[in-house]
């Protein structure tokens, strides 16, 4: 069974899932690495800007990535923010049971949740992270995510005060009912 982490940008995915693959020995996937990777190596700001901001065709390729990591069995699965939305014919976004039924055809998923103005002030102006609408700000834009969120989530992880290394230590102990090895994370 896989472990997939999902959470709005800036939650600590990745760290913590880095964090998680020492503890566990699993390897780690990232849907986002993994769209560069098929993609010619081109960064994702790259990939929305060739398409000019088309966000329905990424999610395409967010899906694709999808498909072939569902295959997986015994990894950490770093989910990209929008892993749980797709994007209609009027370029809203919507729930995408498509993506989430597959991460947890064999996976659980975890996600980090935190606080919204927070995370949206920590990514703002990152370039590595492109712009999701030119009309709605980040705060409004993961505030909208929260239900889907909710939905995809068969666990749930309050991120706020608490440290990445006691965040990486609650799901160890959340998938392997111990307390993981006392090692610096």
């Amino acid at each position: 069974m896989n472990i997939v982490l999902i959470g709005m940008r800036g939650a600590g995915k990745s760290n913590i899932s880095r964090r998680l693959s020492f503890l566990t020995k699993r390897p780690v996937l990232s849907t986002d690495l993994l769209i560069e990777y098929d993609n010619g190596g081109k960064s994702i700001p790259d990939i929305i800007s060739e398409s000019n901001g088309d966000w329905q065709k990424f999610r395409e390729l967010e899906y694709q990535v999808v498909q072939k990591i569902a295959l997986m069995d015994n990894a950490i699965i770093d989910c990209g923010g929008g892993v749980i939305v797709d994007v209609d014919d009027d370029g809203t976004e919507i729930y995408s049971e498509r993506k989430v039924n597959l991460l947890k055809a064999n996976g659980q998923v975890v996600w980090l949740k935190g606080d919204i103005e927070r995370l949206a002030a920590k990514v703002k102006g990152d370039q590595r992270r492109p712009t999701l609408d030119e009309t709605r700000s980040a705060q409004e834009l993961m505030q909208r995510r929260l239900p889907f969120y909710e939905q995809a989530a068969d666990i749930v992880i309050n991120i706020e005060g608490k440290r990445r290394r006691k965040i990486t230590r609650k799901i160890y102990r959340r998938f392997y009912n111990q307390d993981p090895p006392d090692i610096t994370l």
